[in-house]
């Protein structure tokens, strides 16, 4: 019976996984009966692997340096655990910032995530020196939070105010919330929904101020102006980003919404019947061109007072807008004599503008009039709008202003736990726009590359995006259904295309499935041409195999049953193909989420169909025979007919199982960090591999179970033949079968049947070592075993015995050479042979041996054995074993409680060779049976397209013409 079980949980990607196949204790023909022929759960199969440790419950004694047969080339885990996955994922966008100090005496912290999405947003001189680079993921740890003081002017007189904790993140309806119950009131972000009613009552205000003169009272504010702070506004960043002038200062008070709302009307009221035009405090609706990124947050202006020169309120006012204002509309910033000419050659381009008097006009109509003008950045690459959503909200130009840019929706929060939401360059509000829609990678070297998010519809060029791919200028991307861009990029110096590639002229992108020649209408061909296009795809010998989603199922079960009933003259590693051919197809065409579900769905079927043909076999070979009906024992012939299903599907699945682990590698080095689908995408694909790291395991399982019970009836002979046959002659090293002698051809049969069978199913080279290496330890230690319960009472330790002996064991070592097995053969005959040396030593020479010279001769032997091996030796009639053959009392403990017997439980692990595959996908399929499969499965599937279609509709597969 196979012993250990295996451990729940533990992950079998990427590593070495050691499975103990056997278990025969003292008895081997008892134990032997006791064999089942069970799934793995029922065979207790252990394993470990080389990151996860032993998956045993009890640990496996490491077994020496020349029995484990490692792989070459292992893959190492790359991500671990599920676990520490979404730690890494979770830590992607966590920022830095440095702790500041604003006006009025409140604390706070610098901008962490927030603030990056301003850098991009800086004045001309700054834009034109370059933006700085993203600072990497490690230094943007999460600022400390400050404490901000909220005066309560709007809930009682005097200046008290209450000191509130905030962060770089807060927004100004959480600090209202922690301010009203500061000041006792029901306002708790957690409370019900009249604890909500009270927090809408109340707004925070931004007031612009004073001291009043020396005389009037020491200390006292006098607001000037005011500004409703809105409900996702973050006050702290506010305070750091717009700083009062000098002589002037600022603080947040709490007020009563409605009363906040008059005094702002009050206070614009008051100064647009100044004629001074519109206070600087007055919300902008001018967003940045360069990244749109964030709200626009209100520029602080003093406006006019008494104390202030004419004309400086003008002028800050005209510093503060362009801390808003894109690289076009900053380049039109200048003084003020510069702003008439702009306005002149402005008005100069409309029709009729000779004839028309320039007269003064409103500052208003100037700043609308020069957004018009833009001009695309040379040194950047940007995106151009071709179609939008909102006309009064979208730009026409969004300039990329980092390598990497995220187009999305944004938000607050991602609405898991309060967590930040993700990093968007650009945002985009519409309906169908993703938090995270859609990235662009454009770094120095070109092409640029364009990777959707899970779930965003993405077009590129008019054909539907589902992975990553090139972007090259002039390119139409489409997000959603409702923005379209075209991607410019000016560092190229026009060596893109002369002709756009989206036009009808050039090919679209093919959909998968055999009809796409037939359903392809952009790539301008006739229908003969199509015909005779899909018609070369169908016969071709290209390595490819489409197929649509819908017919993945069938598909995967006909590669599958066609494989168990062993239809067709396929190589032995033709179903592993087909089947990687479905999972590159997978990998590379279709969307992100469908491969672990097709890798799931594909590890099924394959276990289904290796246990129908286990319990197949179990039926031919049952455990129990009836009473009275010999047991007969199997062939080297039959046992290799048997197991060569088994075989077959243990060399499949092994090299499937190295081809699977690249692809979840390749994909999960090519997808989206952020992707909050990632972590179950890979869990998914480890419970995959799992599925099919367990059907080799038990495959290999059964074919050692039938290979071991033929040899148990063959290896008695090896203690009882005598070589030295009259007139025969002994066989030199690589001899024939048939030249070796009477008693160990059955044994050497079994070792050249299970030799030519996995020559046959093409097994992998380190399978078939620890395969030929379980079985050369059943071997020893069944020998072993028998040679010590043969010597128990009976003459059986002499010198001619232990001859032939040695003889037989030498002529199976030298076939086993010839073989190309004899290293491994050599290390698990070990103890045998040092037992059976032991035996072989002239009774003279023995005699005058010590304990401690026969330990050092023998070392595999252990103590217990040795002694039993001596106190049985016959050196005649009365005679019994010298004085130096006694142990030491040192010893003598180890000998008297020690087993004589070789243990079944000391076997080998099994490690799976899980490096490159041996499948080759590339170059042209040269391998005839493969290619007549290949076409019958493109013609399966070219049916089922058919089916779908109405009945006048359908037609057979094209034929291809002959040249």
């Amino acid at each position: 019976m196979l012993s250990g079980e295996r451990k729940e949980g533990g992950s079998p990607r990427f590593g070495k996984l050691h499975l103990p196949v056997g278990l025969w204790i003292n008895s081997p023909r008892k134990q032997l009966a006791k064999l089942g022929r069970r799934w793995p759960s029922a065979a207790s199969v252990k394993s470990s692997s080389s990151d996860t440790g032993s998956r045993s419950s009890e640990p496996l004694p490491p077994p020496p340096p020349h029995v484990e047969l490692r792989r070459v080339g292992a893959v190492k885990a790359a991500g671990g655990a599920s676990g520490s996955r979404a730690k890494r994922i979770s830590q992607l966008f966590r920022g830095s910032g440095t702790g500041t100090t604003g006006s009025g005496g409140a604390g706070g912290p610098g901008t962490p995530g927030g603030a990056q999405r301003w850098a991009s947003e800086k004045k001309l001189p700054e834009l034109a020196a370059g933006v700085a680079p993203e600072p990497p993921l490690a230094t943007r740890a999460t600022a400390p939070p400050g404490v901000l003081k909220i005066f309560g002017a709007g809930l009682a007189s005097g200046a008290n105010y209450k000191s509130v904790l905030a962060t770089a993140r807060s927004t100004a309806r959480e600090l209202v919330a922690e301010a009203l119950e500061r000041y006792g009131l029901a306002g708790s972000p957690g409370g019900g929904p009249g604890e909500s009613s009270c927090v809408d009552a109340f707004a925070l205000c931004d007031a612009l101020g004073r001291p009043a003169a020396a005389g009037v009272g020491s200390g006292e504010w006098r607001a000037e102006h005011l500004r409703v702070l809105g409900d996702s506004e973050r006050p702290l960043l506010v305070q750091e980003l717009w700083r009062a002038r000098p002589g002037w200062a600022r603080r947040f008070e709490l007020r009563g919404r409605e009363e906040a709302r008059r005094l702002e009307q009050e206070a614009f009221g008051a100064v647009d019947s100044e004629g001074t035009g519109a206070p600087s405090w007055r919300p902008q609706k001018n967003r940045s061109r360069a990244a749109s990124g964030g709200a626009a947050l209100a520029s602080p202006g003093p406006g006019t007072g008494s104390g202030d020169p004419a004309g400086s309120g003008g002028k800050e006012r005209s510093e503060n807008l362009s801390l808003r204002r894109s690289v076009s509309e900053l380049s039109l910033q200048g003084r003020r004599r510069r702003q008439q000419e702009r306005r002149q050659q402005a008005l100069s381009m409309a029709p009729g503008a000779a004839d028309a008097q320039i007269g003064p006009a409103d500052p208003g109509d100037f700043d609308q009039l020069t957004q018009c003008l833009i001009q695309a950045p040379s040194n950047r690459p940007y995106f151009l709008l071709l179609q939008g959503y909102q006309d009064a909200q979208d730009f026409v130009v969004y300039v990329m202003t980092r390598e990497q840019h995220v187009f999305g929706r944004g938000g607050n929060s991602s609405g898991r736990g309060g967590s930040p939401a993700p990093y968007v360059d650009t945002f985009l509000n519409a309906p169908d726009i993703l938090p995270r829609h859609c990235t662009v990678r454009a770094g120095p070297e070109h092409p640029a590359m364009v990777r959707p998010s899970r779930g965003a519809p993405v077009t590129h060029n008019g054909c539907l995006l589902l992975r990553e791919a090139e972007l090259h200028p002039g390119d139409l991307l489409g997000l959603g259904e409702h923005f379209l861009f075209m991607y410019k990029d000016p560092r190229t110096g026009g060596s893109g295309p002369a002709r756009p590639p989206w036009l009808p002229a050039r090919p679209g992108a093919t959909p998968p499935g055999p009809g796409w020649a037939f359903s392809c209408r952009l790539c301008g061909r006739g229908l003969q041409e199509r015909g005779e296009a899909l018609a070369a795809y169908l016969d071709g010998r290209e390595p490819v195999l489409r197929f649509r989603p819908r017919e993945e199922e069938a598909l995967l079960g006909e590669i599958v049953r066609a494989a168990a009933a062993g239809a067709g003259d396929l190589p032995p590693l033709g179903p592993a193909t087909l089947l990687a051919l479905c999972v590159q197809h997978s990998a590379r065409e279709l969307e992100l989420g469908h491969l672990p579900r097709l890798l799931g769905r594909l590890a099924r079927l394959i276990k289904e169909a290796v246990w129908e043909k286990i319990k197949e076999i179990g039926d031919r070979q049952p455990e129990n025979h009836p009473e009275g009906v010999p047991e007969v024992p199997l062939t080297p012939e039959a046992v290799s007919v048997e197991l060569r299903p088994l075989m077959l599907w243990m060399a499949n699945t092994t090299e499937l199982l190295s081809f699977v682990q690249e692809k979840v590698l390749e994909m999960e080095k090519e997808a989206d960090q952020e992707d909050p689908q990632l972590c179950n995408d890979l869990e998914l694909c480890d419970e995959a591999m799992a599925l099919l790291d367990e059907v080799i395991m038990c495959t290999f399982q059964q074919s050692v179970y039938y290979l071991t019970k033929t040899l148990y009836s063959t290896l008695p002979a090896l203690l009882d033949s005598n070589p030295f046959t009259a007139g025969a002659e002994l066989p030199g090293p690589g001899a024939e079968l048939g030249a070796m002698p009477p008693g160990l051809r059955p044994t050497l049969g079994v070792f050249q049947a299970a030799l030519e069978l996995t020559s046959q199913c093409e097994l992998h080279p380190d399978l078939v070592s620890q395969t030929f290496g379980y079985l050369f330890f059943f071997s020893n230690a069944s020998l072993l075993n028998s040679l010590m319960e043969r010597g128990q009472g009976r003459p059986f330790y002499q010198w001619s015995r232990a001859v032939q002996i040695r003889t037989n064991l030498d002529l199976v070592l030298d076939w086993l050479q010839g073989a190309g097995l004899g290293d491994i053969a050599t290390e698990f005959f070990r103890k045998l042979s040092m037992a059976v040396n032991l035996l072989c030593v002239p009774r003279t020479s023995l005699l005058k041996a010590s304990w401690s010279s026969l330990r050092t001769d023998h070392p595999t032997l252990t103590p217990a054995q040795l002694h039993h091996l001596l106190s049985h030796y016959q050196l005649g009639p009365g005679r019994g074993p010298p004085a130096a053959w006694d142990p030491p009392p040192a010893e003598r403990e180890a000998v008297d409680t020690g087993d004589i017997f070789e243990s079944f439980s000391s076997h080998p692990p099994l490690i799976l060779p899980l490096g490159s595959s041996r499948l080759r996908l590339t170059g042209p399929v040269t391998d005839d049976a493969l290619h007549r499969e290949l076409r019958r499965l493109r013609r399966l599937l070219w049916d089922l397209e058919q089916q779908e279609l109405p009945a006048n509709y359908r037609h057979g597969p094209p034929v291809a013409t002959s040249p």
